[in-house]
């Protein structure tokens, strides 16, 4: 007798998060503190600078109700430009060890799939007192810096603040609209946010040309998202990146550097994130050498991990051949690795740098609704503020950046799970069809490759031998299975 019951995306995202140990249940306590902060028994007693006149704006996903910071900048005489990042002052609300901050502790992140979303703080807070919600006045810590006409950061300082957003905007809009100004950008919009947009887009390519001159790796990739309406997957739709997204990325980037360096200089310990150089550097090197065939020269990569020529080889590539890039620009990230959390001690002299991004001391600060580790940042560089003692020891900090690691991992497997099903939901009425693919993992566990149109992800299990990551070849669409996750390719 077989079983006809239709597979149910949003039970199969609780499930899969019981699997990879998160537990949904808050600790005692956790409804008395949030209806205690929802009264307004919860008392900030900061001086905070008044900033609420400040033509303030966000730019998040279309979906997006949890908004971590706003952004404002200026031009000075010298035509440099001033930026200041408002943040989400979470830690103002919730404090340390309190039931709501211990489930944060936990889970350490919101993981978003494409059925259901899974909270770190309840979303009273996180889309509510602490989101940075327009016309709404909230406490916010502010990351300032004045940048020159070349790039280079100066001028840094954090300071608490009273901000309100004017205008919550969508990436989906600002982006092609900053390519071109016919297109609308928002209905009705103020036109000081549009001249701060303009302002703000200028100085984030400041921004990315001093990083990208340092080595910064610029990788341009495709997402396959589904499109998910009441437990349904109704579509795949390729989402690439925006000139607006990489507005807010570069100048979170700033924001985040501003904070590492800030505490380095206090000598405060924090947790950093940082990217390692690869450890199959090698393989990325043939991998170059082998694909620079198109160029006017071939390719050869220092023997040492070195970015900037990594990155002035993709800068190139993208240029030569944009239809084979993609599938080039993955493989080189699945041979980077991923990023982790570290400790820096109150004296190292040399905080560990994030490989990617040519940051010499990076943390993660400007994401505190949805991330524990900028919850922590914020701790401690309050403390900093007020020159008070740490919020946190050293061994307690080493314990949160293992955790969080763990539960990085955790979530990230829950995120590409359910992709994955969503994906294997979209596919099933292709089977038997062919796409081009790129390898992405090659190991015990099986190969995996990536098809790029759409970009999707799925094991090839026949004809596998000999392959390894960054490998093209042709495969064929054999087999999809939504409650376990597979979608099964074979080699054509």
């Amino acid at each position: 007798m077989h079983n006809h019951t239709p597979f149910n995306l949003t039970n199969a995202a609780a499930e899969e998060m019981k699997l990879q140990g998160f537990e949904l249940t808050p600790f005692p306590g956790h409804q008395q503190q949030l209806a205690d902060i929802l009264a307004g028994n919860v008392k900030d007693h900061r001086k905070r600078t008044d900033l609420r006149g400040l033509a303030w704006s966000s730019i998040d996903n279309d979906t997006s109700r949890d908004l971590d910071q706003i952004e404002w900048a200026e031009r000075l005489e010298d035509g440099s430009i001033r930026v200041r990042v408002g943040v989400a002052d979470v830690t103002s609300t919730i404090a340390k060890d309190t039931p709501i901050d211990k489930f944060a502790a936990r889970q350490c992140a919101t993981i978003y799939t494409a059925a259901r979303n899974f909270p770190m703080l309840p979303i009273e807070l996180s889309t509510g007192l602490t989101s940075l919600n327009p016309g709404e006045e909230r406490q916010a810590m502010v990351a300032e810096f004045v940048v020159d006409g070349d790039g280079s950061v100066r001028e840094q300082r954090i300071f608490p603040a009273l901000v309100c957003n004017s205008a919550q905007l969508a990436y989906s809009h600002v982006g092609p609209w900053l390519v071109n100004p016919e297109h609308a950008v928002a209905p009705a919009i103020d036109p000081a946010i549009l001249d701060q947009l303009r302002l703000q887009d200028e100085v984030a390519q400041r921004l990315r040309r001093h990083r990208q001159e340092a080595g910064a790796l610029d990788f341009r990739r495709t997402e396959s998202t589904p499109v998910v309406a009441d437990g349904r997957v109704l579509s795949l739709e390729d989402v690439g990146r925006n000139r607006a997204m990489d507005l807010i990325e570069d100048l979170m980037i700033a924001a985040n550097e501003t904070a590492a360096h800030l505490l380095s200089q206090a000598h405060r310990s924090g947790l950093r994130r940082v990217v390692k150089s690869p450890e199959r550097w090698q393989r990325i090197v043939d991998l170059v050498y082998v694909t620079s065939a198109n160029l006017s020269h071939r390719v050869t990569l220092p023997a040492e991990p070195d970015a900037k020529p990594l990155n002035d080889f993709l800068c190139k590539q993208r240029e030569h051949d944009p239809d084979h890039y993609p599938d080039l620009a993955l493989a080189i990230i699945k041979l980077m690795g991923a990023g982790e959390y570290v400790v820096v001690h109150a004296n190292d002299p040399y905080p560990p740098g994030h490989f990617a991004l040519a940051a010499n001391d990076y943390s993660h600060s400007t994401a505190p609704n949805r991330r524990f580790p900028d919850m922590v940042t914020q701790r401690v560089l309050h403390a900093m503020l007020d020159n008070a003692p740490p919020p946190y020891t050293d061994e307690e900090l080493a314990a949160i950046a293992d955790h969080c690691n763990e539960r990085d991992k955790a979530g990230r497997k829950v995120e590409r799970s359910m992709l994955k099903r969503a994906q294997a939901l979209a596919l099933a009425s292709r089977i038997g069809e062919h796409f081009r693919a790129v390898v992405t993992g090659a190991g015990r566990s099986g190969t995996f490759v990536r098809v790029l149109k759409p970009a999707v992800e799925g094991m090839l299990v026949h004809g596998a031998e000999g392959l390894d990551v960054g490998d093209r070849l042709n495969v064929k669409l054999v087999h999809t299975d939504p409650a376990r996750a597979f979608i099964d390719f074979v080699r054509v």
